[in-house]
């Protein structure tokens, strides 16, 4: 009898433990594939939520390039980019609501309002920008939003010019200056903004006059872009040229030594200081009217205006900040602080028109 107890109860512990293993078999499996599923989703869901943002852009810097992977690090939003020149803007007119752009991104106001007057941008509402640019440096209708400014200043030749012989733009058309000043085609949209500035401080008869006076005392026919125009003052081929900050900057800041030289060989004057001041401009970014991700869009410019991105443009690119809270690269420091004019830029857009004809009228090729 004592034996049957010990073999009923030696089964009755098989299977128990039997049923122990089954039960834990079965409670452990379906919980670690539920697990599975939830991360695979979870993780599905997140890179849908980031997603992308199509970037349309005339910049080429490697500084631009270092914001995007710093956006996409942060955000999880990847930074599609599409760069080009005027060719861009033509690609997406042509495109309409087809278009793949998200993001505009070009230099000056001129051009920044051309988009917007041929109906490519949408106005956008953000507490994030309009805290972080002041309000000249963005549209009046939120359609378009300063990253970065540049000066267009006076650089002169440190062998052949005192700066105490400068003082504004329209000093530079006296006699003293007579085949003296190098500066670019009428048709460059940074001298079309420069001349509609003038039109709104000075009105259009002055205006008209300063491009005049400007034609008389040019050292030679308008050609290349600005840094062509600042090495030809080395050269000799003229003593002043008209041209915007970042040009010297980046050829103070160049690796190439011969550049360097070029840079070290001129000065940087910010005219106008006791009138109306200097002109600035900037380079910008909206949002495309078409656009698919207009959240990702508008959170990519607002990073832009961060602090810690537009320190990174001022040091890498040699470029005023917009964000008045953001500290200048050296370079920009050692040229000292400025005054700028006081418009808002949608004025030069506005006036765009009217300078161009100025410019015709005056015969400034």
């Amino acid at each position: 009898m004592k034996q049957i107890k010990v073999v009923l109860f030696s089964l009755l512990l098989t299977v128990l433990v039997l049923g122990l293993v089954g039960c834990n078999q079965t409670d452990e499996e379906p919980a670690k594939e539920t697990k599975t599923e939830e991360t695979t989703e979870q993780a599905t869901n997140e890179v849908e939520e980031a997603g992308v943002v199509n970037l349309y852009t005339t910049r080429h810097y490697d500084t631009d390039e270092e914001l995007y992977k710093k956006f996409t690090e942060q955000s999880g939003i990847e930074v599609n980019v599409i760069s080009g020149k005027d060719d861009l803007v033509q690609r997406l007119k042509d495109e309409g609501e087809a278009t793949e752009a998200d993001v505009f991104i070009t230099a000056d106001a001129g051009n920044l309002a051309r988009l917007k007057s041929d109906g490519l941008t949408q106005a956008v509402e953000s507490e994030v920008l309009t805290t972080n640019i002041p309000e000249k440096l963005r549209d009046d209708e939120n359609h378009w939003f300063g990253l970065t400014k540049r000066a267009r200043v006076i650089v002169y030749s440190k062998d052949r010019v005192d700066p105490s012989e400068l003082s504004t733009y329209e000093a530079l058309t006296e006699d003293t200056w007579k085949e003296r000043v190098l500066i670019r085609s009428s048709e460059n949209i940074y001298n079309q903004s420069l001349l509609a500035s003038f039109i709104e401080l000075n009105g259009e008869e002055e205006a008209k006059n300063w491009a005049a006076g400007i034609v008389t005392n040019m050292a030679r026919t308008p050609e290349g872009g600005d840094t062509d125009q600042i090495k030809a003052v080395v050269a000799g081929e003229g003593d002043v040229a008209i041209s915007n900050t970042y040009y010297v900057g980046r050829l103070l800041n160049s690796t190439d030594p011969e550049e360097v030289k070029v840079g070290e060989q001129v000065g940087v004057f910010f005219p106008n200081q006791d009138t109306n001041g200097t002109h600035i401009n900037i380079s910008g970014a909206t949002v495309v009217k078409h656009a698919k991700n207009v959240d990702n869009a508008v959170k990519f410019i607002e990073f832009l205006t961060s602090l810690e991105a537009q320190e990174l443009f001022a040091e890498g690119n040699n470029e005023y900040p917009v964000n008045p809270d953001a500290k200048i690269s050296e370079t920009l420091t050692s040229w000292g602080e400025f005054k700028e004019q006081d418009i808002n830029l949608t004025i030069l857009g506005d006036n765009n028109t009217r300078a161009i004809q100025l410019f015709n009228e005056v015969g400034w090729k």
